[in-house]
């Protein structure tokens, strides 16, 4: 049965107030429950307009049942009854949305005969217990004018009124009196409101989660244009001024966003069943699906949900924002500033007033390269801000299809001065930035999903820009300083365009790079520079990946790290882009801890590069470990034994081993429980060993003294694997082989002593070096070939318990060159004097 029915029936019935409440309980209860369905099919401004009138539905019964029980059969004609309800604020506006809250306002006239103030009570309470949350008001019609003077939030919302049910006539008297409303004091009413939305955008800027009502550009800034529209031109709609006032293709562009941001609401509301209008991270993919976006991969509908809400706050702050100035201005009129204005004024129609550049409005709009070019101009000695009015006018030139010499000879000027990052914001504020900067294009309004950014990358790129024009780090300050002034502007440059990467398949560090190339080309920078960008742009996040990933007073770790660089200037450059980078993703993010680590790593680094032969070396391996990670084989490796291998310490692995080797030996490692071991026959006998357990080395070689040793390399792996790689001059023959597997098992027991012949090594022939790096130590033999001079050296380091992280063996011309990386475990260095006498003393 129809609810109108069933209330009919219940009046009938004489049923008390409770039940007639249960029941429009229940009816909304329902209604609610249907709201996805309904959402589905309707969605934006149209969603919102039916719950509106739903909601006027409910109201519109509670009404009709009052009067019933208040007159019963002696009913007066509705418009007889001196009382009308009225809808304020966004319910007013048709703009209800879900969990927002009911503004109601009754209004009445006081009549003699008519019990008013027990019908309202009566209205209150039946809505109270139907489950609506209203936020009420009541006012006799004539008090209407005094109420909103009281405040401005009131005023508002008593212009904003719209009639939901009750007398015509007491309506038609209320109109009067908000007509009086509007046109009383509208100066003071207009900047107290352009002072509340100046202060809400402070405290709701543009984020990763921006708050859909109100943020900059969002649905507050619509009403704002909107309610000052109200004011000076008296009317209901702001496309009653579409055609007239404001451009009817601005205007449907403005409505085309604020739809979306419509649609955005509504779907949040739903999402998060309760009032929300912080489009936040967790609240993403539900929002998607609801908004029927969900369709296609979700993590593409995701991001073109964020994408299109932070695009639509923009549009609507673009437009709002220039009508709000155009209906606004003879309120901001002062005769008294007329004679500043003057004399601000940069040439017909544009003025620099308080370092911000208005234009006149309607103004006839020139050349894109022009207003680039005053751009310039005025930011050569401060930095600029520009109003609406002037990015409006921006916004209207034509843009270019192909950029020519003049542009590009004026895009590249940005980057030489010191606050041209106040002209990127203008351009940005203008619509114009990716037709300017076009390495941008595809990451505008590009959301960033990884929980650390708090902007999105167009944002975060301008503010990393803006961190550097405005660099307070004092060592930070020093260093750029130092640079000259080509290097610096290709600095600023690498600092816009750091990310310009993201958003595709491929790596954004290396996309980043290749679009920097170009468009750093374009702009004449010479090439050398060119490839110093695009090696910052490459490594952008590598000190903030070392100082959070690795161990950074290893000095293998430093050498890594520094190795692409080369340079001192190239390592401070780095520096300064990541302070700013990191400075730029949010308020804190950059703090004491961080500031102290990169320090460290930074001065730890230029040491480092005052040893041209380790950063060689390091150089070499970085290579190997690039192309390794392009082999298929590798890719097909478990994420987990791929980070081992990369983590495996030793440079010099990396540089004697093939990428193919590589995954082999550490496959085979991977599967070592005690020892593994294999033995290649032909020409020369050659034994890998991968060892877990302790080894007898000094057993092993003396047992096999019998044959040359020329090479013995020992590699510290990983899961505390160590590979042992030993290549003789001598071949065996197969039927000696089992004898060599023999020798290998028996190395493994530690109680094994060997017969060993003492080495002639004379004092001199020997160098250690115990400040070689902070892990190791470096022992050096050069003296005559000796067969057993390894075995020797490693049976005396087993017993003293010194561990040898690496050792290569070289012999040429029957001299041996044996190079011995050590642990600093406490046992070598304070013993060198004992260890050089030990071995040196003549049998």
């Amino acid at each position: 049965m129809d609810l109108s029915m069933r209330i009919e029936s219940l009046l009938d019935s004489e049923a008390p107030d409770f039940e007639i409440s249960k029941l429009l309980k229940e009816a909304i209860k329902s209604y609610r429950a249907n709201l996805e369905e309904i959402f589905a099919e309707t969605q934006g401004k149209a969603f919102l307009v039916h719950h509106t009138r739903k909601i006027d539905h409910f109201l519109s019964l509670i009404y009709k049942v009052v009067l019933r029980k208040m007159f019963g059969s002696y009913q007066p004609m509705r418009n007889a009854v001196p009382i009308a309800l009225v809808a304020l604020g966004s319910y007013g506006r048709e703009q209800l949305c879900v969990h927002s809250d009911i503004d109601l306002m009754i209004v009445y006239e006081k009549v003699p005969g008519y019990n008013i103030q027990e019908i309202i009570e009566k209205i209150l309470y039946i809505a109270w217990d139907a489950g609506f949350q209203l936020g009420h008001r009541v006012h006799e019609v004539s008090e209407l004018p005094e109420v909103a003077r009281e405040d401005i939030t009131i005023k508002t919302a008593i212009m904003e009124s719209r009639f939901i049910v009750g007398s015509n006539f007491v309506w038609m008297q209320t109109q009067r009196q908000i007509a009086r409303i509007r046109r009383e004091d509208p100066r003071s009413y207009v900047l107290s409101k352009l002072e509340e939305a100046a202060q809400r955008r402070r405290k709701h800027p543009i984020s990763m989660e921006p708050n859909i009502k109100e943020c900059i550009g969002g649905i507050r800034d619509a009403n704002l244009a909107f309610w000052i529209a109200t004011v000076r031109h008296h009317v209901y709609r702001l496309r009653e001024l579409a055609g007239s006032v404001i451009d009817e293709t601005d205007y449907a562009e403005y409505r085309q966003a604020l739809e979306f941001l419509f649609r955005v609401r509504g779907a949040l509301h739903l999402a998060a069943g309760k009032k929300e209008d912080t489009l936040r991270l967790e609240l993403v993919p539900q929002v998607a699906n609801l908004m029927g976006l969900g369709k296609k991969e979700p993590q593409k509908a995701q991001r073109e949900l964020v994408t299109r809400t932070l695009q639509s706050l923009d549009i609507v702050r673009k437009k709002s924002a220039y009508w709000v100035g155009l209906f606004a201005k003879p309120y901001l009129y002062d005769p008294r500033h007329l004679a500043l204005l003057k004399k601000e004024r940069i040439e017909q129609g544009i003025y620099r007033c308080q370092d911000t550049l208005y234009a006149r409005r309607h103004l006839k709009p020139k050349s894109l390269l022009y207003y680039l070019r005053l751009l310039l101009k005025e930011a050569e000695t401060i930095p600029i801000e520009t109003d609406a009015s002037f990015e409006h006018l921006i916004d209207r030139t034509e843009t270019p299809r192909t950029k020519s010499k003049q542009m590009l000879a004026s895009i590249r000027q940005i980057f030489f001065l010191p606050y041209g990052a106040s002209i990127i914001k203008a351009l940005y504020k203008s619509g114009k930035l990716p037709d300017i900067i076009t390495p941008l294009k595809k990451v505008m309004y590009l959301p960033q999903f990884d929980g650390y950014h708090h902007y999105p990358v167009d944002f975060h790129s301008y503010y990393t820009l803006a961190k550097l024009d405005d660099l307070s780090h004092p060592l930070l300050q020093e260093l750029f300083t130092r640079l000259d002034a080509e290097s610096q502007a290709v600095l600023r440059l690498v600092a816009l365009l750091h990310d310009a990467g993201k958003g595709r398949k491929r790596d954004h560090h290396e996309v980043g790079a290749d679009l920097f190339k170009v468009f750093a080309t374009k702009l004449g920078f010479d090439e050398k520079l060119v490839k110093e960008g695009m090696l910052l742009i490459r490594h952008h996040t590598r000190m903030t990946y070392t100082i959070h990933n690795e161990d950074i007073y290893d000095e293998s770790t430093v050498s890594r790290f520094v190795a692409p660089l080369s340079s001192q200037k190239l390592l401070d450059m780095l520096f300064i882009l990541t302070y700013c980078d990191v400075s730029a993703v949010g308020p804190g993010v950059y703090n004491a801890f961080t500031d102290r680590m990169l320090k460290t790593l930074y001065y730890a680094a230029s040491e480092m590069l005052e040893n041209p032969a380790m950063l060689d070396e390091t150089a070499k391996r970085l290579r190997r470990e690039q192309a390794l990670k392009k082999l298929p084989e590798f890719k097909a490796l478990p994420r987990s034994l791929q980070r081992k291998i990369l983590a495996i310490e030793s440079n010099l692995f990396f540089i004697k081993h093939t990428s193919r080797e590589i995954i082999a030996i550490a496959t085979k490692a991977r599967g070592v429980l005690d020892f593994e071991s294999h033995i290649t026959t032909g020409e020369t006998l050659k034994i890998e060993i991968w060892r877990k357990v302790p080894i007898n080395l000094g057993y092993l070689l003396g047992r096999l003294s019998y044959l040359e040793l020329v090479t013995m390399e020992i590699f510290k792996l990983f899961d505390e694997v160590k590979y042992f790689v030993l290549e003789f001059n001598d071949a065996i023959a197969p039927d000696e082989v089992p004898l060599v597997e023999e020798i290998i098992h028996d190395s493994f027991d530690m109680s094994k002593s060997p017969k060993l012949t003492r080495p002639t090594i004379k004092p001199g022939e020997i160098t250690v070096d115990c400040d070689h790096s902070k892990t190791y130590a470096m022992m050096q033999i050069k003296t005559a070939n000796q067969r057993g001079l390894m075995a020797y050296v490693a049976h005396y380091f087993d017993r003293l318990g010194i561990d040898i992280a690496t050792a290569v063996i070289t012999t040429r011309k029957h001299r041996v060159n044996d190079l011995f990386l050590i642990e600093k475990n406490g046992h070598f260095c304070p013993n060198v004097e004992t260890i050089l006498k030990d071995l040196t003393e003549m049998a």
